[in-house]
Parts: structure tokens; sequence; C-alpha cells
């Protein structure tokens, strides 16, 4: 084939890959004419090779001799050196650039950059060594090849000498991404940990153009993730990756709901990835400017420390505290009447003892009178106007819900009122009851982990008396399939699976009769609330076999766990069996019940296929390496035979008890670390105001609407997490706790600043 056509190596490429289809990944990997078999033995490899070397000879194709290599532990390939540590850079490349003199055009320049960018993957940090050599590359730019030109031309063949051995990935483990920006580069490298230390296996940097060195350090830092997540794309997707980066705020960037849509449509893309977001530590974060970082967050901490120790809680040192409740609301007197009395006047009350006058004359040296105000010296040194509780409420107003209050959380509204110039001794205290009660302030935030209800557990007694259905998809087409239905069975965790094209009524209800033929009808099927399963056909089928339909609560799938975890771990075994196409699914379906129903279950302490038949399940791998029973046992008589089947029909009911015994501890333990985690404050009870949760919004609500409805009240309080709410409609509905929080309404006006009276200092 001639390669000077454009589209030469791209169709001889696609004609390699046509006579090696069925080898490609498996025993050998084919790039343009660079043919690599391999094989974990020399028996394998050998028998690789044949296979390869016979195809050759059915489709006619020649290879030169002088340049093949035959049964090596180590080559050359595609300018690499591929070993069993790792891959290298080839020594005789590194060679030929380190002896390159110094640039003395652009052109020599482009040369010089484009021989070490081969091998940019093995340097750290490459495009910000290099930058000052691609300045020179730019349109209208001066070729001045200074000394920092001559720096990064030197350290780049240092690089290039002591390049490290990059590992192959291990797909079994997670990734580690380590990510950091500067102000004109962002660079990345991937790697793994094993034996809990880190091997690198991909090196990543990349300048940034003149739009990006404007984006703020929130956003370069997010860049960074974005482009090591588009590098290594092959590498990340469908495995777990953990994110190391020295900018904590990206952590509270995937949960914002009004950043910009730059950083949106960032989020999204990450979205499809598994990503675990980690600070670095200390010893693994290198970032100049974490000393800095350090130092403001130190000076933060002090100056609110500041503000508690001028002001702190308005309890402390106090004298009499009352509330004047039944007092008309003319006759109330302000919490400073007795210090103002005393500095216009000169009167002080007679009715006090001598500790609250002692009391009394060590604080009135912090006011002023000026007539008509009173004023009060702060620790700070700074004057600030005593105000009174209905005056307090209208700062209040101002400060946090005012066009310049922007609904602040309680200290920093109070702050705001400290910086305005104004005092009143209970100000935190109303603080917190002020921002607790603002409407507004309750209808934003998620839900968490931490809101949840207290878990409960499920108590099925016998083998098949409870199943959990559910649906698995929609996936690529395969073999006209596009979903799975699954079922499991809640005490032995033995689980059904069937490919179907698509999740109609009509499909399950088919599924669950060849389900109770084999296995008897259950007491109770779970499911949720999807239409396929919410159905007459389904309601009608059910009644006929006498079986009780539980649902589970409207967005919460957690109700029916059991069988979200089965799937979670059915889809787990499919995605790393299936080939590169994802489209051999429902071949290897089969195969994948096979792997989970002969896996150890922690909360049975056995196997879903001991559980069921009393027996270890008989794998190939016990043929094929000569197990005891395939020597022994099927070498019985029938007399011996016999006997030791009873015997293990007999050990069954034991072993179910045993495991009843053993998943009733696991819950428990379980049920113990998760309460331990929660809030506490889901205690509803009737008549309680409530808001709901609006699980059916999107990600990032386009008109900034909030995720919180209502408020409804609370009807009725199940033990089971379950709650029954009716709007304003009267319409009443069930929904898990979970979904709810605590309406808290705004006070009346006589309760809404406590009043109090003769001390109003704190030290």
């Amino acid at each position: 084939m001639p390669f000077g056509l454009c589209n030469a190596p791209a169709t001889f490429q696609r004609c390699m890959v046509a006579i090696f289809h069925d080898m490609i990944e498996s025993s050998m990997e084919v790039f343009m004419d660079d043919f690599s078999v391999f094989g974990s033995s020399f028996d394998h490899c050998l028998a690789n090779l044949e296979r390869m070397l016979a195809r050759c000879e059915e489709t006619k194709l020649k290879l030169n001799w002088e340049k093949c290599h035959f049964m090596v532990k180590e080559g050359i390939v595609l300018g690499h050196k591929i070993s069993r540590a790792g891959i290298e850079v080839d020594r005789a490349k590194i060679d030929t650039i380190t002896r390159l003199p110094l640039p003395t055009s652009v052109k020599s320049v482009r040369s010089f950059l484009g021989h070490a960018g081969f091998y940019r993957r093995f340097i750290k940090d490459f495009s910000k060594i290099a930058r000052p050599m691609t300045q020179l590359l730019e349109k209208d730019r001066v070729f001045d090849f200074n000394g920092e030109c001559v720096k990064a031309f030197e350290t780049l063949k240092e690089k290039l000498v002591s390049a490290p051995i990059l590992v192959a990935p291990d797909w079994s483990l997670p990734f580690e991404l380590m990510c950091d920006a500067s102000d004109f580069a962002v660079g990345a490298v991937l790697g793994q940990r094993h034996n809990k230390h880190f091997h690198p296996i991909y090196y990543a940097s990349k300048t940034l153009n003149d739009a990006q060195e404007n984006y703020t350090t929130t956003e370069k830092e997010l860049l960074a993730v974005v482009f090591a997540f588009d590098k290594f794309r092959s590498y990340l997707v469908l495995s777990k990756t953990i994110v190391y980066s020295d900018h904590e705020a990206l952590k509270h960037l995937f949960n914002k709901k009004d950043a910009k849509p730059r950083l949106i449509r960032w989020v999204l893309l990450l979205s499809e990835f598994d990503i675990e977001l980690r600070q670095k530590s200390g010893a693994e974060n290198v970032a100049a400017d974490h000393m800095s970082r350090v130092e403001r967050l130190k000076d933060e901490k002090e100056d609110s420390q500041e503000i508690g120790d001028s002001f702190p809680h308005e309890s402390l040192c106090s004298v009499t505290v009352e509330k004047e409740k039944e007092k008309p609301k003319d006759e109330e007197l302000p919490w400073f009447a007795d210090f103002a009395n005393y500095l216009a006047k000169g009167f002080i009350s007679s009715d006090i003892t001598y500790q609250q006058k002692k009391k009394f004359f060590a604080d009135v040296k912090y006011y002023i009178w000026d007539d008509p105000h009173l004023f009060r010296i702060g620790a700070d040194r700074l004057i600030r106007r005593c105000v009174g509780s209905v005056e307090a409420k209208e700062i209040f107003r101002h400060c946090h819900e005012g066009p310049t209050g922007g609904h602040p959380g309680v200290l920093l509204t109070a702050r705001k009122v400290f910086d305005s110039g104004f005092y009143w001794p209970s100000i935190f205290k109303d603080a917190v009851t002020y921002v607790r009660s603002c409407d507004r302030c309750q209808r934003v935030g998620n839900v968490s982990s931490r809101d949840e209800m207290p878990q409960n557990i499920m108590h099925p007694c016998e083998v098949f008396d409870l199943w959990g259905i559910d649906f698995m998809g929609p996936f690529p087409m395969s073999r006209g399939n596009r979903y799975i239905l699954v079922a499991v069975d809640y005490v032995s965790k033995w689980v059904e699976a069937l490919p179907t094209p698509t999740n109609s009524a009509r499909v399950v209800v088919n599924f669950l009769r060849k389900l109770f033929a084999r296995f008897g009808t259950p007491k109770a099927l779970v499911s949720d609330r999807g239409t396929h399963f919410c159905n007459t056909l389904m309601e009608k089928a059910l009644q006929r076999y006498g079986v009780t339909h539980r649902l589970a609560t409207a967005y919460h799938p957690q109700t029916s766990g059991q069988v979200e975890v089965s799937n979670r771990g059915i889809k787990r075994i499919l995605e790393k069996t299936v080939g590169a196409n994802r489209l051999d699914w429902a071949e290897k379906l089969d195969d994948a019940l096979w792997a989970f129903r002969t896996a150890y279950k922690t909360p049975t302490g056995s196997t879903p296929f001991r559980m069921i038949y009393g027996k270890a399940c008989h794998l190939p791998v016990e043929l094929e390496h000569r197990a005891y029973w395939a020597l022994r046992s099927v070498n019985l008589d029938m007399s011996l035979a016999k006997s030791k089947r009873f015997l293990e029909l007999h050990e069954l009911e034991e072993l179910r008890d045993h495991a009843y015994e053993h998943t009733h501890d696991y819950k428990l333990r379980t049920k113990e670390s998760h309460d331990r985690k929660l809030k506490g404050n889901k205690d509803f009870k009737c008549v309680d105001e409530v808001l709901l949760y609006n699980s059916r919004l999107r990600l990032f609500p386009g008109k900034l609407k909030s995720r919180w409805s209502g408020p409804f009240v609370v009807k009725e309080v199940f033990p089971y997490g379950s709650v029954t709410i009716e709007g304003e409609d009267g319409e009443s509905f069930k929904v898990n706790g979970h979904r709810l929080k605590l309406y808290i309404g705004r006070p009346s006006e006589k309760d809404d600043i406590e009043v109090i009276r003769l001390d109003p200092h704190s030290a």
C-alpha cells in the first residue's frame, strides 16, 4: 500500500483489525504494522504466537524477519521499552535527544519540543517546564533564546534521562488522580497504590490559553480535574477514581446550585465517572500556595475567635432574666433601662441585692449616655448603640433579609449587626431563633445520609418467603434485550435474573409465574412504585397466588435495599466481564449469576448456593485442579453416597438457623452504625409543620427554584419511618421521613426578642 496517501494509515489499520479481530486484547495488540503477541507463560505465549503466524499464512501477510523478536521478556514497542517492571523510555532515542545542541531558530525549537514531547507522559509538569520555549513559537514573537529557555532546555534533558518507570494499570484497583493548577498551566498524574506506595501510570499537563489564565483559582483547579478526566478517559471510565486536590472549595462545588454555566457543564461532564474527592494531606500537598492558604485560615480563625471572646453566651454572669409576657407592649422597659437611668439621672433601683449591685457597678463603666441614646464600649474598643427589642427585630430584618443581607447564617448575621454598630446582650440567641425561622433559608439545601430516618430491620424466617424485584437498565442492545429483571430472596440472597427487551407489566407477570413454579409461592413481594409493578395485571396475578405486595415509599430506594444491593453486585460483575463494545452482556449474565450465587455473603456468613442446597457448589476449577471431592466423593458407593447426602440435608436446617442468627446480628450492628451518624432531629409528632424535599427536580434548576415545598402538616407517624402528611388542599399522602424536615414558623412579635433586665453585660 502506498503510504503517501493521507488515508492510507487508517485503511491499513482497519485491515489489520479485521484480520485479527478475535485475537486483539486477548492475546495480541496491533498498531499499524507493529504486532505484539503476549502470554502469561512461555507455553501460553508460544500458543498465541502460533495462532498469529497461522493467521498471517491464511491472509498471505509477509513479515520482515530482521525486525522480529521472539519470546523476549522485554522489548521496544512504539518507541517505548515494555517489561515486567512497566513502561520505560527508549534509551537510544533519549541519547539522540540529549546530544541535540541549543536551538538557534524557531524550527529547531519546534523540533526539540516535538522529540521531547513524545515522552511527555514520563515528565511531570512538562507544559510548565517548557513554557519559556513554547512562547517562542507564538506568532510575531521575537526569537530570543534567553536564560529561562536554556534552563528549560537543560531541565527537559535531565527529566528525560531520569524518567521514571510507569506501571501498567491494574483494573482491579481504584485509580488515584492528583491534579494541580498554576497561573499558566494545569497538570495531573494518574497512578495506583500498590502495598501503600503510589506508582505513576501517566503524567499529563497543558498550558492555559489567554482566556483560561483569567479564570479564578477555583475554576483553574476544576479545569485541571476536567482536563485530567478528559485525558485519561480510557482509563477511568467504569473505574473508581480517587481525586486528590489542594483546593477545598472543589468539594462544595459539586453541590452548588447557582454556579456559573461553565462550571455546571464541567460538573455534569464529571458526573458520569465514579469519583471520590479527597483533600491532600500535608505530606502529599506540594502546591506552592499551601503555606499561604494555611496562614489565611489561621487569620480567619483568630478573627472569629475574637468575636466570641467579646460577646460570649448571654446567659453567663446574668442576674435577672424574665420575659414580659403579661404586660402590655407600651409598658415594656428596654433591657438597658437601669443603665440609662443611672447615667442620665444617677438613679438606681433599691430592690436589688448586694451582689447584683456590685455586678451592676462593674458593668456600668462600659456604657456611655449621649441623650437620647445609650452606647456600649465593646472589647474591641468600638462604640455601639444599645437597642431595644422592637428595634432589634427591625435591625435583624435588614441585616438578614434586606437587599444587603443575603440571608447569611447565624454567626454572619450577628457579625453584620455588630459591624453595623448595634448591640443587645442576647444577640446570638436571637440570631439563632431568627435565622432558623426564616422561611427562605429553610427552603434551600439538600438532604444527606445524616438526615435519614433510623434504620428498620426486616426479619423473614424462611427461604423464599420474601422476594424483592426490580428492573436494571436500559443497557446497550444485546441479543434484542435492553433490560434485566432481577429478583432476590431476602433470606438466602439467592438471585434470579432475566434479560428482557422491555420493562412491561406482562414481562414481570410471566417472570413471576416461572419463579413461583420453581421456588413456591412467597408470603410477600417487595418492589418500587414503577408502573410495571403497580398495575391491574400485576395486582390480579398476585391476588390469584395469594401474595402480599409491599411497595417501597416513593423516592426512597432504601426500602427495597436488598434488591438494590444485588443489582449493584451483578452490575459490577458485568462491567468487569463484558467486552469492549459492551454488547455481549446478555451472554455473560448467566456467568454473572453463577459468580454471584457462589460468592460469600457477609450478612449470612455463607453463600446463597449453600443456603439453598446445603452444600458447596462445584466449580470448573475443582475438576481442573483435582479437588478432594473430584477424586473421592464421585467414587463413593451408593450406601456411602446416601449417608453423606442424608448428613448434608440434616445440616441444612442447622446452617439456615446459623445464617438467620448471623444475619440478625449483622443487621443490628449495621443499624447501630447507621443510626449513630444521624442528626437526631427526625422525631416528628402529629400536627408538626414540615417541608417536603422534591426529588424530581433536576440537579441544577434553571430558575433557582427551591427543592422544598410546603409547609405540610403531619397527620400520622409510622414506626418504620414513613409519615403521612397533609397539604393545604386537604390531600394526604405517605412519604419517607428522610425527605422531611421540621418547619419553624416565625414567632409572634412578643416572643421574637427576649427582654433581659438589669444585667445586660457579658464579660
